[in-house]
């Protein structure tokens, strides 16, 4: 049987270049009744241990390292004995929120992760962030895009350590490639599918970010 998907959402603020904002994240928990991953420990160590209700958690996955999607990682690795995985090139954004306290492993581009009999592959697709990656579960019909895709479009590329042509690759050539009804959950908002997304793409090109 496949893993199942857990979700929460939580709440907290997003600060990069002196700015700060109120976000509400998409938490991620697959697994069974065993076992689970976390995608994205956000904001409230708490609530996502509540979930896991005292399931072995075989990682904590960062999608990316920006303050809110990490900001709860290291109490939840504290609490769970989990090791936090994040891609090395957003070790400078990690060390910003973090800076006594480094992640516990790398993640890298064709590695998989298995949890409950179900595989997950990383695909780095940087742009939003250097290190920012996607997680993929085909026996799921899912990839888990953090920040790097949404309902409706890109990641935003418009602070620091992002870049709109390089999200605008990664997106064609790491996630419109995949089969057009897998469900893209995202970090923030609704669930979309890269069937819905795909057509658009020219039309991010030319709006730009």
């Amino acid at each position: 049987m496949a893993a199942r998907i857990d979700h929460l959402t939580t709440s907290g603020t997003f600060s990069l270049d002196g700015g700060t904002w109120d976000v509400d994240n998409n938490v991620w928990i697959v697994g069974d009744d065993a076992e689970a991953i976390v995608i994205d420990a956000a904001h409230d160590a708490a609530a996502i241990e509540r979930v896991l209700a005292g399931r072995r958690t075989v990682a904590i996955v960062c999608t990316h390292a920006h303050n809110d999607h990490i900001d709860a990682a290291p109490a939840l690795a504290e609490a769970t004995g989990a090791p936090i995985l994040l891609h090395p090139d957003d070790r400078p954004l990690w060390e910003m929120t973090h800076p006594d306290r480094a992640p516990d492993g790398e993640l890298s581009d064709g590695q998989t992760i298995t949890v409950a009999g179900t595989e997950l592959t990383v695909l780095h697709t940087p742009g939003h962030a250097p290190g920012a990656v996607c997680l993929y579960a085909p026996a799921l019909g899912t990839v888990f895009t953090g920040d790097t895709l949404f309902a409706g479009g890109p990641g935003a590329t418009g602070r620091s350590f992002s870049d709109f042509p390089t999200i605008i690759d990664s997106i064609r050539g790491r996630l419109l490639t995949l089969p057009p009804e897998t469900v893209v959950r995202t970090g923030h908002g609704e669930s979309t599918t890269i069937g819905a997304e795909a057509p658009h793409l020219e039309e991010w090109i030319a709006r730009g970010h």
